[in-house]
């Protein structure tokens, strides 16, 4: 019997995360355990902040700049998850996403904010970073398996790359968002296990370091030279301006908000959304503490094995450099273990990015007025065309520009003066599309203050800096 034009509509508006129905509303989980089974939208921004972050910048400003910097890192994985939780917590509460709350924060220009436009010309310098991460994934692929010649020629690395982009493109044709997560989730696990462990285990061999040293990252000064790695490091590590953005994507298709359902002014309603949001900052501290294992060990590992001997990862060549870390310390045959490593963890970090990104393009166009967001049929067909489409202009950037390190700091950059925006429409938000039951936490409030005040006067200094507005 063919299905009627209603039931068509039932279907549809059952199958979209994106919409908030009162019969999809469900009780929050009320102890810990039962928490625990509803997360991951922090494991999937994880998954997209580890690859380029932690495994090329972090490494490389360690290599560069030794534990100077070393304060740097826990201050940029640590104080920007507040202004995640504040923006998600929004979302939640209001069923919307990041892109839609920017486009309330005046002034308008055209349909969209300055915010959304901020975000537009963020994303193509982003657009580096991608490429640079496929790069980084098919150089790795290439050392492992050489097909052309030299591994690191311009043959063998176009070739890897465009493999590399097909695979993730093909992977996410389904667009769903549990395959989205249990991707993310086992490479990151993995990956982060056989980093951490190195970290611990260097004291043991001949690039050993000390209490001393450790103790030397706190200085709170940027050395000369390290400026732009250091902005680049602090907008990309951690949780950056475009996975806070994406997080509330994933918090919508995962069911925090759809299970809170639509605001009815109940105390019922209420209840729920105060469950769910405990939920979700106990998936959003989770995703953190994989960054900061992860944005550490990179670190001290490039600082004590790298940076002795005067080894920084640059253009093709960044793989190489990096493996130095894994034969330098335990053999050649542990060059193959990295290799493999690091496949995982950018590759991870490319199904990430090749998951999220079209679904922002996406709501953008919805934005302007070229597609309708809420037709669930219009929104699928053009993620999907978007999935492939975006993916193929950043391998195009890869083999243009050939610098995967460079490549991800200019995407740093972009990134580190968009948070600054973030934190501007997240204070904006706060007070006009979050009610003061839910704003009445202390310390949660302190702990937001802290951190948009040390991403402002980080951002805008380092902004200064690169510049050239203060000298060192």
């Amino acid at each position: 019997m063919p299905t009627t034009a209603p039931a068509r509509a039932a279907e549809h508006a059952q199958a979209d995360p994106y919409a908030l129905r009162p019969e999809d509303a469900r009780p929050a989980p009320e102890t810990f355990r039962d928490r625990l089974r509803h997360l991951g939208p922090g494991f999937v921004l994880s998954a997209a902040v580890v690859g380029s972050g932690e495994l090329i910048t972090t490494t490389s400003l360690g290599a560069k700049a030794g534990f100077a910097l070393l304060w740097l890192v826990v201050v940029s994985t640590g104080v920007k998850v507040w202004v995640q939780m504040e923006l998600a917590r929004w979302t939640i509460l209001n069923g919307r996403t990041a892109l839609e709350g920017y486009r309330e924060v005046g002034p308008r220009i055209g349909r969209l904010s300055w915010i959304n436009w901020l975000w537009i010309g963020m994303d193509f310098a982003k657009m580096f970073q991608r490429g640079g991460i496929i790069g980084g994934t098919a150089a790795a692929c290439s050392v492992l398996w050489p097909v052309i010649g030299d591994p690191l020629s311009w043959g063998s690395l176009a070739l890897w790359a465009v493999v590399v982009t097909l695979a993730a493109i093909c992977l996410l044709q389904s667009g769903r968002y549990s395959l989205v997560e249990r991707a993310c989730l086992v490479s990151v696990v993995v990956f982060t296990l056989v980093t951490v462990s190195l970290a611990v285990g260097l004291p043991g061999t001949e690039f050993g370091y000390g209490t001393s040293e450790l103790g030397s990252g706190f200085g709170f000064e940027i050395p000369a030279g390290t400026v732009g790695i250091a902005l680049a490091v602090f907008g990309i590590t951690g949780v950056g301006a475009d996975e806070m953005t994406t997080y509330t994507y994933w918090c919508l298709e995962k069911g925090y908000a759809r299970w809170t359902g639509p605001d009815d002014g109940s105390e019922e309603r209420a209840r729920r959304a105060e469950g769910w949001i405990k939920v979700m900052r106990l998936d959003a501290v989770a995703g953190l503490v994989v960054c900061v294992l992860c944005t550490l060990s990179f670190y001290v590992i490039g600082a004590a094995v790298l940076h002795p001997q005067g080894l920084v990862p640059e253009g093709n060549e960044m793989i190489t450099t990096l493996s130095r870390i894994y034969t330098d310390t335990m053999g050649p045959w542990a060059e193959y273990l990295f290799l493999v490593g690091a496949i995982a963890v950018l590759f991870s970090t490319l199904i990430g990015s090749t998951a999220s990104v079209p679904r922002l393009w996406t709501n953008t166009l919805g934005l302007l007025g070229v597609i309708d967001w809420s037709d669930v049929r219009a929104r699928t067909r053009t993620i999907r065309l978007l999935t492939w489409c975006l993916p193929l202009v950043w391998t195009a950037f890869f083999l243009w520009v050939q610098s995967p390190v460079l490549m991800v700091q200019i995407g740093g950059i972009g990134g580190g003066i968009f948070l600054l925006a973030v934190v501007v429409a997240v204070w904006r938000l706060r007070y006009t599309g979050v009610p003061a039951r839910f704003r009445t936490n202390p310390w949660l409030t302190a702990a937001l203050v802290v951190s948009s005040a040390a991403i402002l006067c980080v951002g805008v200094y380092g902004v200064l800096k690169t510049v050239g507005v203060v000298s060192d």
